[in-house]
């Protein structure tokens, strides 16, 4: 590995690490103000600073996209795979939502066949089979405990795995910037019409009313964050490279047991880590078979 990649690779890992402590700041406003009310207040801020920085470095064309319906697609998905994990977190360890969100990497090798007439391999079905196991592993005491909530992390990850085929389709079509912007700027106002909705005609759960200042305080530094992390695995990836980088994505996992022990209070049970591992070793295995299959 040249200094290039070494280097690429650490700021990937630092970006995904940084990405699951702003997950565990979400986690932490449970009971103080509805999942979906978060997700609206953070994307919206997100937006509007994402929006700032495209409007001064590339002047208001770059705020016209190539394909409008593809960036709506993208925020759609965006919007509901956020507001699905946001509300998983709130009543989940966050090491076990995590792990079962980690299964979109594998579905956007089956949904790149579908969708965009990739040929998906005999080995991608085989490894998907072991994923979809260590899922149900995860899901099962959860799902005795939490009823059908406990697959919100699993519908997230359809719809983060359909926003990740959706963005190979976009690839080429405006800046990093812009494409953060584009996908932002339509996941905010679906999810503020969501919350509108809710809020109209939603249970008593869902009501909610002014946010505290600091409800407002860790909304905005889970914007920075997470568009510092998503800034830190581009700048990682055009460093080392995609395949190389790949992998960093799992700290995420790590850093979510830390965050959860020692925040929340959360032990990943016998379930968790061993479904985690089979989800993992999944995304390992289909991340080798590329590089063999790119050579």
């Amino acid at each position: 590995m040249t200094r290039d990649e070494r280097s690429g690779l650490a700021i990937a890992v630092l970006g995904f690490a940084v990405l699951s402590v702003g997950d565990a700041v979400i986690k932490s406003m449970a009971g103080d103000w509805p999942a979906h009310a978060v997700a609206a207040l953070r994307f919206s801020m997100g937006a509007t600073g994402l929006s700032i920085l495209l409007l001064r470095n590339e002047g208001p064309s770059a705020f016209v996209p190539t394909n409008p319906w593809l960036q709506v697609a993208r925020g759609v998905c965006l919007a509901l795979a956020s507001l699905c994990f946001f509300s998983a977190i709130y009543i989940m360890p966050l090491a076990e939502a995590m792990a079962i969100a980690f299964l979109a990497p594998v579905l956007t090798q089956l949904f790149a066949g579908a969708l965009l007439g990739e040929k998906v391999r005999p080995p991608v079905w085989a490894v998907s089979v072991v994923a979809l196991a260590g899922v149900a592993i995860i899901l099962r005491p959860n799902l005795a405990l939490l009823g059908w909530a406990a697959s919100l992390p699993l519908v997230s990850a359809v719809f983060f795995a359909l926003m990740m085929v959706l963005n190979r389709a976009s690839a080429g079509r405006g800046s990093s910037l812009s494409m953060q912007v584009y996908i932002a700027g339509v996941a905010a106002p679906i999810l503020i019409a969501a919350a509108g909705i809710f809020q109209l005609f939603g249970v008593s759960e869902m009501q909610f009313g002014w946010p505290s200042w600091d409800v407002v305080a860790r909304c905005a530094v889970v914007a920075v964050t997470a568009s510092t992390a998503h800034w830190l695995a581009y700048l990682g990836t055009s460093k080392a490279g995609a395949a190389q980088v790949a992998p960093a994505i799992y700290v995420q996992m790590l850093v979510a047991i830390v965050m959860g022990w020692w925040w929340f209070g959360d032990r990943p049970d016998v379930y968790t880590l061993s479904g985690a591992t089979l989800i993992i070793a999944a995304g390992l295995y289909l991340w080798r078979d590329g590089l063999r299959q790119a050579t």
